[in-house]
């Protein structure tokens, strides 16, 4: 282990309000700066709704009636959030973490890939596409290739919010509404644990998580004894 302080780890057993889980990450960033609080993982579900990030692009929202659709702070372009899919907001002080953005989100795409080695699944990380990947090309086939979690982040003084939601089992046609991340070609597409055939529940991806975000950034966890949920 190293010397950071414990970082906190919350899972939510009910979905979360968008909008107030941006406050709680705000309030709770702010904490971490200014009043020495504890870092945090908080693992979470959202109702269905699509977010736009800083570079998305309004030709790539092509239903916007279908879900809520929300500005996000975080980089990146459009994304859905909804049942089935593990968000994790991570609040870290990457200042202490080597102060090195790109090494940070290089972690990021280390720990959802250590998670998915615990179910077999090969994820990959590709050159101009942000996020892991796994690779269904068949023998002699055409590309195919699917997009299984997606990272999108800011930092306030060095304090990380947002970060990466791994799609476990959700109802992948919700993302038809959206072009994901600005990903249209051809071959390029999305996918989830149970899609690839695998019968992984939350609780498994959770675990699955959890060991892998020990290992890849050497910290020491801590369970949050209550629901963040009285605190958003």
């Amino acid at each position: 282990m190293t010397d950071f302080s414990a970082v906190e780890w919350a899972v939510s057993d009910m979905p979360v309000d968008y909008e107030a889980a941006l406050a709680f990450m705000e309030r709770r960033v702010r904490a971490i700066r200014d009043e020495n609080a504890p870092e945090l993982v908080w693992l979470l579900e959202h109702p269905p709704l699509y977010t736009a990030g800083t570079s998305a692009r309004p030709d790539d929202l092509k239903d916007p009636a279908r879900f809520p659709v929300f500005e996000a702070s975080r980089g990146g372009q459009y994304t859905y959030h909804g049942p089935g899919q593990r968000v994790a907001y991570v609040m870290l002080d990457v200042s202490m973490r080597g102060k090195d953005v790109r090494d940070f989100v290089a972690r990021l795409e280390a720990w959802v890939i250590a998670a998915l080695d615990a179910f077999n699944v090969k994820g990959e990380i590709r050159c101009g596409r942000v996020g892991v990947w796994v690779d269904r090309t068949a023998p002699g086939g055409k590309l195919r290739e699917d997009k299984i979690a997606a990272i999108g982040l800011r930092l306030k003084r060095w304090v990380s919010f947002h970060g990466i939601s791994l799609n476990v089992e959700p109802d992948l046609s919700h993302f038809d509404g959206i072009t994901p991340c600005g990903i249209s070609d051809e071959g390029l597409g999305v996918t989830s644990l149970v899609d690839l055939g695998l019968p992984v529940a939350m609780t498994d991806a959770d675990v699955a998580l959890k060991k892998a975000f020990s290992e890849i950034f050497l910290s020491e966890l801590v369970n949050v004894p209550a629901p963040l949920r009285d605190q958003v």
